[in-house]
């Protein structure tokens, strides 16, 4: 406990900061109980406290939308992803009238109809006793059609419904089918899918000018773990995973590979996370640079000693997450790329930038108990709000006149004393984060928020409170893959149902080329 205040001897301005760190701490407690009540709440089922509104400063600082109705862009032409049938309405009319063309009225359609095939295969046997039976057409992966996979997927990854409730609607429609083979529809034999999901994230860290990172909880196997989101403006990876560490970060940067590897940037990385010299430099003498898995890496270490020291930082971890760090630039993962984030410590890698909106949602969250508080909140907030619309604006015309001024102007937004304590110290550490705050102002092309991480993680919400968690590595793996690839089939322009019809060698179906591929050949992104 904190020794007793003699309250009787402290001035009035004295008496003010005292009870205002009072109110604080009374602020920290209530949210503290709040927070517990609502975990409560959560685990006995009931329903939570409703979130707190976004300050809206993005929305805020963009252009203004056209006022006038006719000012706006119309919907545009109807344009069909499939042929039109022609057909010829007669109508009834008095003898004597001239025909003057037709008048086309185009309506959509959607056939969903079932129908099974019994295919007779014709067996052979050959004059040296070999028995020769007739292969089943193309496409065809147990008793159930391309077709039928292409709609299970579609409706449980895109369209976000449940097992049971698709298990009734293809019965519904006439289908003979159980929850359980439902399941294995969604699971079994989609290597592929699981191999370009991966591709897709080697081709996104190989040619990005920069990622934004995010993460949310994921339950698998009956225990809490995160789901981590990976991507920009042109693809989606999602990884599952128990732990939500820097290590384990660092680990789905390396895409799949599971190598570790000494090199400058692994050298580097280390001296940058407070590794003793010596034991830097006893790494650096060893011959070996080159580390197959996980087991050789930590033999390796053993051999070294690494494992018996209890210094702090803790070797074994900052030797591992460098090796892993050389791993990725072995592989030409992430070269200067920006990793945007919204400041949670396990994402700090590389070049790392930092969101905006959530540096400013500090600000807004302060609690302000006195008129002189509120107004220094509310004077700080409109100043960030301005200085926010000026890196819009430098981001899309950038010059070396507008980034001096910039650093200028942050210096004395972040640097000054309002007599608000607790936002005087906001601001401080804000100030600390200035190079990361500004790296917009040397790479233009990194957004100045993770809006993009958040739209995209979303789905894994919705999937988790629809569905709950997974119950095997695999169901964990397939849900990452499709909602990732349905992801980045939209960023690239792409039909999710075009995509999964030709993997699965629909009749008939237009070719889609391999994601990593487009990926490629659109180049950077603005």
């Amino acid at each position: 406990m904190s020794p007793a205040v003699n309250v009787d001897g402290l001035s009035s301005t004295q008496l003010r900061e005292l009870v205002g760190s009072l109110f604080v701490k009374l602020s920290e407690l209530e949210r503290t109980n709040a927070e517990l009540r609502e975990e409560i709440a959560r685990l006995k089922g009931l329903k939570g406290r409703p979130d707190i509104k976004p300050s809206g400063m993005d929305k805020a600082t963009d252009p203004g939308k056209p006022g006038r109705q006719e000012d706006r862009p119309g919907r545009g032409k109807v344009r069909l992803r499939v042929s039109v049938q022609d057909r010829v309405l007669k109508a009834t009319v008095p003898v004597g009238s001239r025909f003057k063309g037709y008048d086309s009225y185009l309506v959509q359609e959607l056939v969903l109809s079932v129908h099974a095939i019994r295919y007779r295969r014709e067996r052979w046997v050959t004059p040296d006793g070999q028995t020769i039976v007739a292969p089943l057409p193309e496409g065809t992966q147990g008793h159930f059609g391309p077709g039928l996979r292409r709609f299970v997927l579609m409706q449980y990854h895109q369209g976000q419904t449940t097992l049971p409730r698709l298990a009734a609607l293809l019965q519904s429609v006439g289908l003979s089918i159980s929850k359980r083979e439902i399941q294995r529809l969604l699971t079994e034999k989609q290597d592929a899918f699981l191999a370009e999901a991966r591709d897709v994230l080697r081709a996104g860290l190989e040619t990005s000018a920069w990622i934004s990172v995010d993460d949310t909880g994921a339950r698998h196997k009956a225990a809490n773990g995160f789901c981590t989101q990976i991507g920009n403006d042109r693809f989606t990876w999602f990884g599952t995973r128990p732990s939500k560490s820097r290590l384990n970060f660092l680990d789905l940067l390396r895409a799949g590979h599971s190598d570790f590897v000494l090199n400058s940037a692994a050298f580097s990385y280390m001296h940058t996370r407070a590794l003793p010299a010596i034991l830097i430099s006893q790494l650096a003498k060893q011959p070996e640079t080159d580390f197959a898995d996980q087991a050789v890496w930590s033999a390796h270490l053993d051999r070294l000693g690494f494992t018996t020291l209890t210094t702090t930082p803790d070797p074994v971890q900052i030797a591992t997450e460098g090796a892993i760090w050389g791993s990725i630039h072995a592989h030409d993962f992430l070269q200067d790329a920006v990793v945007l984030s919204d400041d949670a410590g396990q994402f700090a890698v590389g070049r790392h930038a930092l969101c905006w909106v959530h540096a400013e949602r500090l600000v807004y969250k302060l609690d302000a108990f006195t008129e002189l508080n509120r107004a220094a909140q509310q004077h700080v907030r409109k100043l960030i709000w301005n200085f926010y619309a000026d890196l819009k604006a430098y981001r899309a015309k950038p010059s070396q006149s507008r980034r001096l001024a910039l650093r200028a102007r942050f210096d004395r937004i972040f640097q000054r004393r309002t007599g608000f304590t607790t936002l005087d110290r906001l601001l401080a550490r804000l100030h600390a984060n200035k190079a990361e705050l500004l790296t917009v102002l040397d790479r233009p092309e990194t957004p100045l928020n993770t809006n993009g991480s958040e739209n995209d993680i979303r789905c894994q919400v919705t999937r988790r409170k629809i569905s709950a968690g997974t119950r095997s590595d695999i169901g964990r793996d397939c849900r990452d893959a499709f909602l990732g690839l349905g992801k980045t089939c939209a960023k690239l322009g792409v039909a999710f149902w075009d995509f999964l019809g030709s993997r699965l060698n629909i009749p008939g179906q237009r070719g889609v080329p391999p994601l990593p591929r487009l990926l490629r050949c659109r180049g950077q992104p603005a």
